[in-house]
């Protein structure tokens, strides 16, 4: 069986993308790191499987079998259950390879179904689904403590509105501390500043990841957090500009997929990792 690949990114957030409609490969913890390592693999912040539903024995209940469905990877190996960036990659994949003719259509994920609108200009909408405020927590970062706001959006978020802190201040080369008895599962978590009244910028550390150019949920949870209730805002990352809608019971995420590699792994190669 060839082992075809795509890579693509989300505003900088970058995936390996792996077809396998019948569910056939063997994605160990240890495949998706090597994949994903920068040096001794294709380089990514994740993996996406390409399978359908009824084909992927621990899908959540609920969802059609014949609906295409988002097997999310972290690069360290562990199943997250959302990824907005991931989503629009995925959705665009789907309708650029004739999988779906429609340009509206559902993607099943741990977090449950979300429907995607592929836009002419090769941008993706895709609804988020509601946005759930947990309270507040704090995470600490070299020593100093912030203050946030947790906030689920089909995985965990803490979302800290910064205020006379420079973002480009923040080492996140490591984890930022938090409370792991409101967090058990780990937490992404997003440092955002005020642009203007209806623009905020972000830096966010993924758990399992590290710190990446772009999280889709972050910025759904980030626009959460600076809106305090329902609103529209563009949110900046270091990967590009995206634009979020919270209302009282959805929200939507905006933003670019593109391309930039297709080919077919080495089978010795996946066989030795």
């Amino acid at each position: 069986m060839a082992l075809a690949f795509l890579k693509g990114h989300g505003t900088q957030n970058d995936f390996v993308i792996l077809p396998d409609p019948d569910g056939e490969l063997d994605l160990t913890e240890s495949r998706v790191q090597a994949l994903c390592d920068r040096q001794r693999g294709l380089g990514a912040d994740g993996v996406l499987r390409v399978v359908r539903t009824k084909a992927l024995p621990d899908a959540p209940a609920g969802i059609d079998g014949d609906v295409w469905f988002m097997d999310y990877r972290n690069a360290d190996g562990s199943i997250a259950e959302m990824c907005g960036n991931g989503v629009r990659v995925f959705a665009r994949y789907l309708r650029d390879a004739g999988l779906v003719d429609a340009d509206e259509f559902p993607v099943g994920s741990r977090a449950g179904l979300r429907p995607v609108v592929v836009n002419a200009d090769g941008s993706v909408t895709v609804d988020m689904g509601p946005v759930r405020r947990l309270g507040e927590s704090t995470t600490t970062v070299a020593g100093r403590s912030y203050s946030g706001v947790g906030i689920d959006v089909g995985n965990p978020h803490l979302a800290c509105v910064l205020d006379g802190v420079s973002l480009d201040d923040l080492d996140l080369k490591t984890q930022p501390g938090f409370d792991k008895s409101v967090f058990p599962a780990g937490v992404n978590i997003e440092f955002i500043v005020r642009e203007a009244p209806d623009e905020i910028r972000m830096r966010v550390h993924e758990r399992g990841v590290g710190e990446t150019r772009s999280c889709g949920t972050g910025t759904v949870a980030a626009a959460a957090a600076a809106l305090g209730g329902e609103g529209a805002l563009t949110v900046h990352i270091p990967g590009g500009t995206v634009r979020v809608t919270v209302t009282a019971d959805s929200s939507t995420l905006t933003g670019p997929a593109e391309f930039v590699a297709s080919g077919e792994l080495d089978q010795a190669w996946w066989d030795s990792v």
